[in-house]
């Protein structure tokens, strides 16, 4: 019974969000609290929550300062250069700019932490979706699908959860998958080349001249992205735009629409987007906030502190540099409060979730059903069950509990028919594309809400890049004779 009321929940949830009846964090509370209550232990849904929040508090805090820390550095003007370096180079070409989204996102994941890699790469690259009118799914999507794939690096997290869980060394894991990950992240590239070229023939080329002069814009976003059609997205009305030289600007002329970057609007309702004048850019402390950066980017590569204290102090220091004044301080971090808000918002509601599927004994009872569904003849083939398994239940489960309570289960199955728990580990990281668009993911709330995409909208039209990217990456390591 927890087995089917495991999978409805999950399901009702899916259809819920991505038909927009409900929002992300209404279903993430209400329906697994309405499923506690169905499997009668509502008693003790005050316990799986506090629980599930204990759990992803750290997260939580993370991504707070994250989002702060890189609001600040978008204000000051650090990711300034590259949107221009980007734009010239993709010459306003949609495909061009398809694909500097995969590429940026590909060297970002180099850190090993999506949130960075999506804050980064939607500061730099949503100001030309949004001037150029593209699809901003197409944005999210190759985004999340590209750092998913770079997330088996041995310092993102699954490798080395699963060299943890089978007592295997995370090298033997990930050194031979690298033929195989190379072709997966070639995979996304294509992608992103096929719907570079689709949202070319939507949208024509323009000159770079054309895009840096003042024009309109409007709010794109397309979950049937590429498709040729004449489709523009939801209307928001178009509006002339005040910003020229060699910037990129956009008018918000939306009042409904809570777009917010941490630019301060101008007194005319105009909303500038990485405006040249704005005046938060600190051009003199350019090469401060480049070098602060870094540091706080090895510091996490090299876990010299947790995670969320590195941002914590990135952070206070960045504010106390870059805004000397308490007044400017309180400026900026009202700023982004909005994000902050929602982010963090979005993981706790993702804690009563995770919780309750926990606590009650759900995602048990699901891994059970799963593992025993597999045929008895397929044990030899236990590599290519666990790369298969490893899409849906990544997808439904958080990696802990994928990679230390699942993955033994399929190990030990394994090694009864000859397969070595090496083999069976390097088959279980190649679902982490789709399981970055999970919404058990912090990280995805983030590229959503700073893309300013409706995660029902993303979900449509990545879930099959992704899961079509895994299984390029499981065919290619059985080819390569790697699983």
């Amino acid at each position: 019974m927890l087995t089917i009321l495991g999978f409805v929940m999950i399901a009702t949830f899916l259809v819920l969000i991505m038909t927009k009846k409900m929002s992300p964090i209404a279903a993430l509370v209400l329906i697994p609290a309405l499923f506690c209550v169905l499997v009668g232990q509502g008693a003790k849904l005050g316990d799986y929550v506090i629980e599930g929040v204990g759990d992803l508090a750290p997260t939580a805090a993370m991504l707070m300062f994250a989002i702060v820390y890189f609001g600040v550095m978008i204000d000051v003007g650090l990711f300034d250069p590259i949107v221009r370096g980007i734009l010239r180079f993709c010459r306003a070409d949609p495909m061009r700019i398809v694909v500097g989204t995969a590429l940026l996102a590909s060297i970002v994941s180099l850190d090993g932490d999506g949130s960075t890699t999506f804050m980064i790469t939607v500061s730099a690259m949503y100001p030309l979706y949004k001037r150029l009118k593209m699809s901003l799914v197409v944005l999210t999507g190759v985004a999340a699908t590209a750092n998913g794939v770079m997330n088996t690096l041995p310092w993102g997290g699954p490798t080395a959860r699963a060299a943890t869980a089978l007592k295997v060394d995370a090298t033997d894991i990930f050194v031979p998958m690298i033929p195989a990950l190379a072709v997966g992240l070639l995979a996304v590239f294509v992608l992103a080349y096929v719907l570079g070229l689709r949202e070319r023939k939507r949208l024509g080329t323009l000159t770079l001249d054309e895009v840096l002069e003042p024009g309109t814009v409007t709010e794109t976003v397309l979950v049937e992205a590429g498709s040729g059609s004449g489709s523009r997205g939801k209307g928001v009305e178009p509006a002339r735009t005040g910003g020229g030289g060699g910037g990129v600007s956009f008018e918000k002329s939306d009042g409904n629409d809570n777009d917010n970057d941490g630019h301060e609007p101008a007194d005319d309702g105009e909303f500038q987007g990485l405006d040249p004048n704005r005046p938060t850019l600190r051009p003199r402390l350019y090469w401060f906030n480049a070098g602060l950066t870094l540091a706080l980017l090895t510091a996490m590569i090299m876990e010299l502190m947790p995670i969320p204290v590195l941002f914590l102090l990135g952070a206070a220091l960045a504010l106390t540099v870059n805004f000397p004044t308490m007044a400017d301080q309180r400026a900026r971090i009202a700023a982004h409060a909005d994000n902050v808000l929602n982010v963090s918002g979005m993981v706790f509601a993702a804690a009563v979730f995770t919780g309750v599927l926990t606590g009650t004994g759900m995602v048990e009872h699901m891994a059970d059903w799963l593992v025993g569904a597999v045929p008895e003849g397929m044990g030899p083939q236990m590599g290519l069950v666990t790369g298969l398994l490893s899409l849906p239940l990544t997808y439904f489960m958080s990696n802990d509990g994928f990679y230390f309570g699942v993955l033994p289960v399929l190990a030990e199955a394994g090694a009864a028919h000859g397969v070595s728990p090496v083999e069976v580990a390097r088959a279980s990281i190649v679902g982490q594309p789709l399981h970055m668009s999970s919404p058990l993911v912090p990280a995805v709330y983030v590229l959503v809400g700073m893309a300013k995409v409706e995660f029902g909208d993303h979900t449509r039209f990545t879930v099959k890049w992704a899961v079509l990217t895994s299984l390029v990456v499981l065919a290619a390591a059985i080819l390569f004779g790697t699983i």
